[in-house]
Order: C-alpha cells, then structure tokens, then sequence
C-alpha cells in the first residue's frame, strides 16, 4: 500500500472555539469528536471532499500552549486549495478571515495569505495548472 498523509495535528487552546472557526467559518466538515477522558477529545475537520484532514489537539502544558498559532515560526504552514479562488476568498472575507495581503498570481496559480484564529498562516490558493506527480 502506498503511504500518504492521513491528518495534521494543530494546537488549539479550546475544542468547541477551534470547530466554531474551522466548521463555522472555513466550512469544513467535522469528521470525528470522540471524547477520550473527560478534558481529552479526538477531534478531525477536513475540507468536504479532502482525503486528508487536522487534528484538533488541545494544547497541553507551557511548551505546547506557546506554539499556539506559531507551529512554523511564522511560515505559512498550511496549503487550502480551492477550484474557484474568487469565490472563497470572497466567502472568507465575508466570514471576517484576516487575509494577510491581497490576491497575487504565481507562476502555479492564484493566491492569498489569511491567518486562522490562532495566527497562523494558509495559503488559499487555486492552481493554474495540476500536474500529475512524477515518480522518484
């Protein structure tokens, strides 16, 4: 079986904030909520349609609630790719997403920067052309 990236795990400080932005603003799915002790929840939102998702993980500790919107430094860390820029840019900033900067194109496509309700930075992006991978 080929491997592939299932989830990405994203520090939150809250489970029901995270969903409310996640669900409630981005539009994605909540795949799963199963509590696993009493404080401890497994939390999966995904794009409707994506094969892969994020792992809302509550943040525990100093180390961890310190990443808290800054998991890569200050990065862009997270690629949303989307068939119609104009239109979820436009869904985006009508649910007040931050975006960063305005709409700019690439040599790969249309894109923009927004921040989630953590800080942290996405790409929505909609590629100009796919490309099919190439084998190593």
């Amino acid at each position: 079986m080929p491997q592939r990236l299932n989830l990405t795990a994203l520090l939150i400080d809250e489970y029901d904030t995270a969903l409310s932005f996640f669900v409630g603003k981005l539009g994605f799915e909540l795949r799963e909520d199963t509590a696993l002790t009493d404080d401890k929840r497994w939390v999966v939102v995904a794009p409707y349609g994506a094969a892969s998702g994020l792992l809302l993980a509550r943040a525990v500790g100093e180390r961890q609630r310190e990443a808290i919107g800054d998991q890569s430094g200050g990065r862009v860390f997270l690629f949303l790719e989307t068939d119609d820029f104009a239109r979820d840019h436009l869904a985006y900033t009508q649910q007040g997403i931050r975006f960063v900067e305005a709409p700019r194109h690439e040599p790969y496509g249309i894109v923009a920067v927004f921040e989630d309700l953590y800080g942290n930075r996405w790409d929505l992006v909609e590629p100009f052309i796919r490309q099919a991978a190439i084998p190593v």
